[in-house]
């Protein structure tokens, strides 16, 4: 009996866990439980940036992030010799900083919230004067870039080949790209797919006001450009009891060891399969668990936060007022609506004070005047 083949060694670990791991779950839920997520359009990025140019030895690379889309960074930086400078805020834990520095990342902290935007206009504005200090620099502008959301096209291909049609993609938003991305490429072959978005409350993205979040790596003070609010055909907002136990839960029945944006998208996604046992639906999963060991795993850091002994919600309520969805875990047909459709179709309900409101200037991430040309394929 011959032996199996077996794949010649990756070029690097950037290249080794690029993609997902795609596993079944249940009988009609798939999850694609990614290493580290970020690590794909970080990569995808500084390629496009290569070919265009703006990327060359010597190059200073920049980019505010607290959280993975800084580690997928540093790592794709430290492997091809590019200078980084992360802007981040307290979010940065001591385990993160220390993965960064020893990447050879320089790691500024924003101490200070802006007064409008929070943290993330503080990072932003903190960015703008270090292009000053590198003039040969390069910015892959995570929230504004789309080169993020092409860099998806991916893990749609592979999705696409190894599920079969999609009947439902879900995911946790924060910049925008994975969800929207990979439902684009998916919706060249299923237009009528649905998408689920995952937020947290208090959250900009899908209009609610911003204010302090318990969930890390869910919601935006801002809302990115890089969001198309019209790709989605419903948002959840899942609240810090329901995400922890459904992340505790992903990984005590299912050994899947990941963060509370993976179980923010399995608790969406797992209620959306069991009442549509037709579809086929497919869960984002977008990092492991390690960095969370001393926090979502640890009982005595969930008592710490008042959500051990709060009571979860089994099922979202269902809202049509984002500010509705403030507090535990609701839902909202959102019809793949603008944000401004839906805020204004909102508003129409409530009457003109709620219009007027909608008309005020919301603090949003815009895109530089000039953004590269987008390149929607990737090879595998």
């Amino acid at each position: 009996m011959s032996s199996p083949t077996l794949p010649a060694p990756s070029a690097s670990i950037v290249e080794a866990t690029v993609l997902p791991r795609l596993v079944r779950i249940g009988p009609n839920l798939c999850v694609a439980a990614f290493t580290l997520m970020k690590l794909l359009p970080a990569r995808f990025m500084l390629d496009r940036a290569e070919q265009r140019g703006e990327l060359a030895p010597g190059t200073t690379v920049l980019e505010t992030s607290s959280g993975t889309f800084a580690l997928g960074l540093a790592m794709v930086c430290r492997l091809r010799g590019y200078p980084l400078v992360i802007v981040g805020d307290p979010a940065i834990d001591a385990a993160l900083h220390r993965r960064l520095t020893d990447l050879g990342a320089r790691v500024e902290i924003c101490t200070q919230p802006s007064p409008q935007g929070g943290f993330q206009r503080a990072r932003l504005d903190r960015l703008e004067e270090l292009r000053a200090e590198y003039p040969d620099h390069y910015v892959p502008g995570q929230y504004h870039n789309p080169d993020n959301p092409h860099a998806y096209a991916s893990v749609a291909q592979q999705i696409a080949e190894a599920v079969g049609p999609v009947g439902c993609l879900v995911g946790p938003v924060g910049s925008g790209g994975s969800t929207g991305g990979t439902a684009t490429f998916l919706r060249l072959v299923e237009p009528g797919m649905r998408l689920i978005g995952v937020d947290t409350s208090p959250s900009a993205i899908f209009g609610q006001p911003d204010g302090p979040r318990t969930v890390r790596g869910l919601g935006n003070s801002l809302v990115p450009s890089n969001v198309s609010h019209d790709a989605y055909d419903e948002v959840h907002w899942a609240g810090p009891a329901e995400v922890f136990r459904a992340t505790r839960e992903l990984h005590a029945r299912h050994a899947l060891y990941m963060g509370p944006t993976s179980g923010a998208s399995f608790l969406a996604a797992r209620w959306y399969a069991e009442r549509h046992p037709d579809e086929q639906v497919v869960a984002l999963l977008p990092d492991e668990g390690h960095r969370y060991q001393d926090s979502v795993y640890r009982d005595e850091w969930l008592a710490e936060q008042g959500v051990l002994d709060t009571p979860a919600a089994t099922a979202p309520r269902t809202v049509t007022d984002p500010r509705d969805a403030i507090g535990g875990w609701a839902r909202m047909d959102w019809h793949r609506r603008t944000l401004d459709a839906a805020l204004r179709d909102t508003a129409a309900v409530r009457g003109t004070d709620a219009l007027r409101a909608v008309d005020a200037p919301r603090h949003t991430h815009v895109r530089p005047a000039t953004t590269p040309t987008p390149i929607p394929t990737e090879s595998r």
